[in-house]
This record gives structure tokens, C-alpha cells and sequence, in this order.
């Protein structure tokens, strides 16, 4: 019989989503967050004036490479995320406060998500790819604001913007305009056909 996945992949994170994404389309996935300090990718791009997409590639691959090097042969696939508003990078909100903080900033304006990823093996870069989608939010009223955080708690805390689009945060768009899949973390297609090309899933 024909199996979807010719071997595991190892994935740079301790993200349920993207951990979710691979296995939902037939792959074995193993976690292993890689402990980077993204503050400290950060600063530099921010400093010289660098591009989202740039960063966020250079922090999946950071991921990747690290965890790379402790699983000999394997594949890795490391991601990241970056939110632009108004030309500022948005990071994960630290607490309830700044979550209601971040969504009364985006809620009527469109913001950009910026998604990299990144594929490692021993410890060297095999592939990179980057992702743009334009989210609309829609001009929800502060008592939907109240509800909503109260009906998602702290996994508001979970993602930068404090949404998941896959769950009840889809209510707080109007529209969207880019890669579903790149929104929730990874993007798919294009990674499958890379593990396509190196026998991971068959063709």
C-alpha cells in the first residue's frame, strides 16, 4: 500500500498549528523548539532598516540550523512570523493588556503578515522560502472585543496580533488576500514540493 510520508520531518517549533499543518496533510512530525532568541534576530534588521520578509527568514532559518545539528540525516523545517502595521513589526503580545491593545491598534486597517521558512539539514540551510498575505480587520466594536477575548483566553497569547484565523479569530476580518496556509504559519505547497523532490513525500 502507498504511504503519504516516506519519513518524519522534524519541525524547528513548539507550534500546535504548524505541527498540525504537516500532520493534516499526511506527514510524521517531531517537535523540538530550537530556543532562539528572537529579540536578538531581531534588533539588527530593525536597526538597518531591513526588510519583514528578510527577518523572518533568517529566524526560521536560525531554527532550523540549531535543531539541525542535534538530528543527524534529518530534515528540519523552521518558520517564523512577522506582523507589519503602519510600518512597525508587531511581536506576540506579552499579556491580556497587550493583546487588546494589539487588536484596537489593527481592528479597521489592513496589516501584512510575512511568513518564512526555512528547511535545514546538519546544520546547513537546504531551501528557504517567503510568504506575504494582506489582512483586512474589520471596525468590530469594543464589546465584541471584550467577548472575544474573554471566549479565547490566553491562547491570545499565542501568535502575533492575537488571532488564530483557523478558530473564532476568523470573526475579526473582513477579508483576506494572500495564502491561507501561509497565515496559520507555514507555507505548504511550496514546502511539500520541496519534500517532494527529496523523497519525503512521493510524487
Amino acid at each position: 500500500m502507498t504511504t503519504l510520508c516516506r519519513g518524519t520531518v522534524v519541525l524547528a517549533s513548539a507550534s500546535t498549528a504548524r505541527a498540525a499543518l504537516l500532520e493534516q496533510a499526511g506527514l510524521e512530525v517531531v517537535r523540538e523548539p530550537a530556543g532562539v532568541d528572537e529579540a536578538a534576530v531581531k534588533a539588527p534588521f530593525r536597526q538597518e532598516g531591513f526588510d519583514a520578509a528578510s527577518c523572518a527568514t533568517a529566524l526560521a532559518e536560525a531554527k532550523a540550523t540549531r535543531v539541525s545539528e542535534r538530528h543527524r540525516d534529518a530534515l528540519v523545517i523552521g518558520a517564523d512570523q512577522i506582523l507589519v502595521h503602519d510600518e512597525r513589526w508587531l511581536d506576540k503580545p506579552r499579556d491580556r493588556t497587550e493583546a487588546r491593545a494589539q487588536l484596537a491598534d489593527l481592528r479597521g486597517s489592513r496589516h501584512e503578515l510575512v511568513t518564512g521558512v526555512v528547511v535545514a539539514k546538519n546544520g546547513a540551510t537546504l531551501w528557504r522560502h517567503s510568504d506575504r498575505a494582506f489582512l483586512y480587520m474589520r471596525a468590530f466594536s469594543d464589546e465584541f472585543l471584550a467577548a472575544y477575548l474573554d471566549t479565547v483566553g490566553d491562547a491570545v497569547l499565542a501568535s502575533v496580533g492575537a488571532y488564530q484565523l483557523e478558530g473564532v479569530g476568523a470573526q475579526l476580518f473582513a477579508r483576506i488576500e494572500g495564502d491561507y496556509f501561509s497565515i496559520l504559519g507555514l507555507p505548504l505547497l511550496p514546502l511539500l514540493e520541496f519534500l517532494r523532490e527529496h523523497g519525503v513525500v512521493p510524487r
